[in-house]
């Protein structure tokens, strides 16, 4: 209820804004004012990694190699029998030594429990941990539970599908060690990001998020854990106490509520989880879905302890403010353009007022496509052609993507019942489908060789046949006796 009176107050004191001083004010400046104040942030975040990656040049950082903390490996499991093995044997991989792996079977209905047990029997490293199926459902009492017998002083947080390199978690841990700092996030990389356009679009829509948390990084704002690959302290997890079991999103809530009790979290861009993407467009409307309700409930759960928060920096305070500006664009655009299409109707006003309406539109569109291509050039290290055709086609993504979901998440949460509806997603299609396409090889081949043989025989028999009816040598002497003789 909460979260719905406070929503329902945003949108409505937008909207009385909007429709009241369109009157007195053209408040198209208003939209281009919150622009160009995204605009001048951007810019500020990336002067600041400018001036810090100067800094860290002239004088690099210093690591401490005797930071060595003890590590507990946590990997949640639901449904996940098709990658979970490759998952934990990849991790066992890594050439830091001081680690567990916990893998928790969450109520699976497949073999997943059967398949972490057999890893428990395999590596002495893996520990299973097999949930009851009338346990608290989602991902964050998953980890409360798998928290319990964790013995490392940090904890990280793995998908199922993730693969990481040996010196993952090495290049992690030097950005832990600093008292006031509470967790680390790696960067993610969509592994089959060739496979189709949506893959593809995903991958640069990570990439853009590199670029974003480098730059809250390097301002020391509010970097956010990305529940794949991120590294908390287990100190700064008991001062929050464990995970939130009640929110659609536990990397986003946690990452929140550290900032909120002045932790800071870091980034660490050279550290990279490689997990799946999904390749058809439904579940991947689900998952971004929880992803974005998730995003605005928390905001406006904690939106009393941001703002009055005697421990959370003020930099954290501002970028996290910053950022909230990407979910009220939307609501905003949609309102002006609506009430002034209404007025242009009624012929309250000009038609010009509305098309200037539309031309903010298409700058914020621009100002993504610029983001989404620089981000590419710097990360993925793209030529400049291919830079641009990839930003085009993300930034059309992302608007059809993000834009409605954000109207229809304001519409739910103002309208409809909340519930805990996860929308997993499914991971191990590209290896079903590689599976498929084999198989499919696999019986062309057996067509290919049964009518080869069926042909073989075919063939034989006719040439006995043939073999058969073919004139005797007698006949053949006879015959050309009788020829010459004629």
């Amino acid at each position: 209820m909460k979260e719905r009176i406070l929503l329902f107050t945003i949108v409505f004191g937008l909207g009385i804004f909007i429709y009241i001083f369109q009157s007195y004010f053209n408040t198209v400046w208003g939209l281009a004012l919150l622009c160009t104040f995204m605009f001048i942030y951007a810019m500020f975040m990336h002067l600041s990694y400018k001036l810090q990656k100067r800094k860290l040049q002239k004088f690099p950082q210093i690591i401490n190699e005797s930071y060595k903390p003890f590590v507990s490996v946590l990997i949640p499991a639901h449904n996940e029998e098709a990658v979970i093995s490759n998952t934990v044997q990849n991790i066992l991989n890594m050439d830091y030594e001081n680690f567990e792996v916990i893998v928790i079977d969450d109520r699976s209905t497949d073999n997943t429990a059967s398949v972490i047990k057999d890893l428990e029997q395999k590596y002495e490293k893996v520990t299973a941990l097999i949930r009851p199926t009338d346990a608290f459902p989602g991902k964050s009492a998953v980890l409360n539970d798998a928290f319990k017998i964790a013995k490392g002083e940090a904890v990280l947080v793995f998908d199922a599908d993730a693969t990481v390199e040996p010196d993952f978690l090495s290049k992690l841990i030097p950005y832990l060690e600093p008292k006031d700092v509470g967790a680390v996030q790696a960067r993610k990389v969509i592994r089959n990001k060739n496979v189709n356009l949506l893959t593809r679009c995903q991958n640069n829509e990570y990439t853009m998020d590199t670029h974003f948390q480098v730059g809250r990084d390097s301002v020391k704002g509010a970097v956010e854990l990305r529940g794949n690959g991120e590294l908390i302290k287990r100190q700064a997890i008991d001062d929050i106490g464990g995970w939130n079991n009640y929110t659609l999103v536990d990397d986003l809530d946690m990452s929140t509520r550290l900032h909120i009790k002045g932790w800071d979290i870091r980034f660490c861009p050279d550290a990279i989880v490689y997990e799946e993407g999904i390749i058809y467009l439904r579940p991947l409307y689900r998952q971004r879905r929880r992803w974005l309700e998730g995003t605005i409930r928390r905001y406006l759960e904690y939106a009393g302890d941001v703002l009055f928060s005697k421990d959370m920096s003020l930099r954290a305070s501002l970028d996290m403010t910053a950022y909230i500006s990407e979910f009220i664009m939307p609501g905003w655009l949609l309102m002006e353009i609506l009430i002034r299409g209404f007025k242009v109707l009624a012929k309250q006003a000009s038609p010009h007022m509305l098309y200037s309406s539309m031309v903010i539109g298409c700058v914020i569109c621009f100002g993504f496509f610029f983001a989404a291509r620089y981000a590419l050039r710097r990360y993925d290290y793209m030529p400049r052609l291919d830079a641009t055709f990839e930003a085009l086609e993300t930034s059309v993504y992302l608007f059809i993507i993000w834009f409605p979901l954000v109207l229809y998440i304001c519409f739910k949460i103002l309208f409809m019942k909340k519930d805990m509806n996860w929308g997993k997603t499914a991971h191990g299609l590209v290896m079903e489908e590689e599976a498929s396409i084999k198989a499919f090889i696999k019986k062309e081949l057996q067509k290919t060789k049964e009518y080869t043989k069926e042909y073989t025989e075919k063939y034989r028999e006719k040439l006995k046949q043939i073999l058969a009816e073919r004139p005797s040598e007698a006949d053949v002497k006879n015959y050309t006796k009788t020829d010459k003789e004629d």
